[in-house]
């Protein structure tokens, strides 16, 4: 253990104090004021607990950092002329080291406030350490430690593609930033053994401590923190509920269902399907919860937007809130909107509108299985995903004012009527904007919250496992595929005990029925984007391999709907190229968004893997 003062300079750093805990807002308040000693520092629970709130301080500062590199990157955000020069470099994928969204200073901060405050918890509450002794809230506070440090770790590696592990002695920015920088093995002259009967006065002696650098790949990073995290936390979360009637508090700190969200989503990263399976099926089946994760109607049809206007734990898993009034705010609707005083220096791709755009509603066909070119549109159906899409995810401006949405499900109907020329005037000379982050927002907001897990998320999560997931039962192989379908479309993977109404993740916003929800069977139909007609077709007839592909293809194609702007669209085309060892399939979809004259070469550069990380630590 380190003297105590070593922990001061982090402490002040990091806590966000409160002296009553009325609400999740005041919790947050930086202007309330607290003054600690050191022979006072960690002695009241409430100070541990406003340590705590410092890291999610820290968190925050994460969030455009990780949007802007888990989006501007992939195939559906794209520049605008007045993008700054870091996102230029970005967008081309030549990242220079003084670029200020690919820099990991805030993920050090974060780790290294973590291990100061993991440090702590051990040697001054031993028992949290013992399984087998009374979950306190120290415990909880201890899960939600060790969840945002193996966040931050995950996040890093992902990025970066190997990390520095920093070791849990090093408990400042300070420490670890000299750590980095030393050149060989770092000495860390000022590790102290105590007598067991006291920590201030007693000190035995002085061990100087060599550290060597170690760089971690993703393949250690998960299964280092994966074990650390089935291995150590007996509880996760804080609940103040019944203290400050603020039921977002649950969901706006690490908790279980948060834990689990992270640990399925690391173990999917690295291809243990079972285990990812095990850990995302502990949250959407909670009937000790009433089914709360299940997709019913609570955001069903055009609630699905209430998603972003409150935190609501039916939906929301993990949220870092933000709220302009305690001083908590972001810089998403700067970078979106075309309005004063923003700068509208991204925006959605042509392939994220058509995604919305190009989705037709209760269509028919007559098919003709044993002679598939025979097969004819009978009912085209209606153009336009109008719960997800335009006016929530993305939305046309003309003089910084939405078009509205009737005027663009006519734009579409035109489309489909092949008056593609009557159709591009209505959105002639408009703005096409990110409106995620600016939806139920004023222009001078800036507070929208960020979402790290959400129940829709988890849930396409598990259909990607199911694609692939095959076991034995009795001596016959299973597969999961059709429960990855009925996930997606209608919630028919859910036992028929369950006492809510499920609807899926297309169904719950009216596309998950027989003839409008995604099917995957020996033939498959491709339509025109346009008017829906029939215009070829797949024959998979005998070829599992490639109906599984086909499946997992239009799940990540439903996920870009749901969750587009969300910052894990990069990792997403990541995880799917890798799993099939084809960076084709990455480099071809993400070079589609390049002019002409650039996309040949995106092409090139993306088909060696390296170049998917930034190589920051080279």
């Amino acid at each position: 253990m380190k003297r105590l003062k070593k922990y001061l300079p982090i402490i002040f750093l990091l806590a966000v104090p409160f002296l009553f805990l009325n609400s999740c807002k005041e919790f947050l308040d930086p202007e309330q004021d607290i003054n600690l000693t050191e022979d006072k520092i960690y002695d009241d629970w409430y100070e541990y607990r406003s340590v705590a709130m410092g890291m999610y301080g820290i968190q925050q500062q994460l969030v455009e950092q990780l949007l802007i590199l888990g989006e501007l990157r992939g195939d559906l955000l794209t520049i605008t002329e007045n993008a700054d020069a870091d996102m230029v470099e970005i967008y081309n994928f030549s990242i220079s080291p003084e670029n200020k969204y690919a820099s990991p200073t805030n993920f050090f901060k974060l780790i290294a406030a973590t291990n100061n405050f993991i440090k702590v918890l051990e040697e001054k509450r031993p028992e949290i350490k013992d399984p087998k002794s009374p979950i306190s809230n120290y415990d909880r506070l201890y899960g939600e430690a060790l969840c945002m440090r193996a966040w931050a770790y995950f996040n890093a590696v992902r990025i970066y593609g190997k990390v520095p592990f920093i070791h849990e002695g090093l408990t400042t920015i300070e420490e670890t930033e000299a750590f980095l920088n030393t050149e060989g093995v770092y000495i860390d002259s000022l590790s102290i053994t105590y007598a067991k009967d006291g920590y201030r006065n007693d000190t035995v002696r002085i061990n100087p401590v060599q550290l060597e650098k170690q760089y971690y790949d993703q393949r250690l990073v998960i299964d280092y923190f994966t074990n650390e995290l089935e291995r150590k936390v007996k509880a996760v979360g804080v609940n103040h509920y019944m203290e400050n009637n603020d039921i977002s508090w649950e969901v706006s700190i690490w908790n279980t269902h948060a834990m689990n969200s992270l640990l399925g989503h690391m173990y999917l990263t690295d291809g243990d399907l079972a285990k990812a399976a095990h850990y995302f099926e502990k949250i959407i089946y909670l009937p000790s919860e009433n089914y709360r994760y299940q997709l019913d109607e609570s955001f069903g049809f055009t609630n699905w937007r209430n998603i972003f206007g409150n935190i609501d734990s039916r939906e929301h898993i993990f949220t870092l809130w933000f709220n302009k009034n305690y001083f908590q705010q972001n810089d998403f609707q700067t970078f979106f909107e075309p309005r004063t005083p923003h700068r509208y220096m991204l925006k959605p791709t042509r392939q994220a509108i058509l995604n919305w755009e190009t989705i037709f509603d209760n269509y028919t066909i007559s098919a003709n299985q044993s002679q598939p070119w025979k097969s004819r549109l009978n009912f085209k159906g209606m153009p336009g995903d109008f719960h997800r899409g335009y006016g929530v995810s993305y939305a046309y401006l003309r003089d910084g004012m939405p078009i509205d949405p009737m005027m663009i499900r006519g734009m579409l109907y035109l489309k489909s009527e092949n008056d593609l020329r009557t159709a591009a005037i209505i959105t002639e000379n408009v703005d096409t904007v990110v409106w995620k982050y600016s939806w139920n927002k004023d222009v001078y907001d800036m507070d929208a919250n960020y979402i790290v897990y959400r129940a829709a998320g988890i849930h396409l999560l598990l259909a990607e496992a199911y694609v692939y997931w095959a076991f034995n039962r009795g001596g016959v192989v299973l597969t999961f595929t059709s429960n990855a379908v009925n996930i997606v479309n209608n919630g028919a993977n859910y036992s028929q005990s369950s006492n809510r109404e499920q609807l899926g993740v297309r169904g719950r916003v009216g596309f998950g029925g027989s003839n409008d929800g995604i099917k995957v069977g020996n033939i498959n139909y491709v339509h025109d984007p346009f008017n829906n007609e029939i215009v070829d077709y797949i024959n998979l007839t005998g070829n599992f391999s490639g109906l599984q592909e086909l499946l997992e293809d239009k799940i990540i194609e439903e996920k870009a709907r749901e969750m587009a702007f969300e910052g894990e669209r990069f990792y997403d085309l990541m995880r799917v190229a890798k799993r099939r060892n084809d960076p084709s399939w990455l480099a071809e979809k993400v070079s589609q968004k390049y002019p002409e004259g650039q996309r040949e070469q995106i092409y090139n550069l993306l088909l060696d893997e390296n170049n998917w990380y930034i190589n920051y630590f080279e």
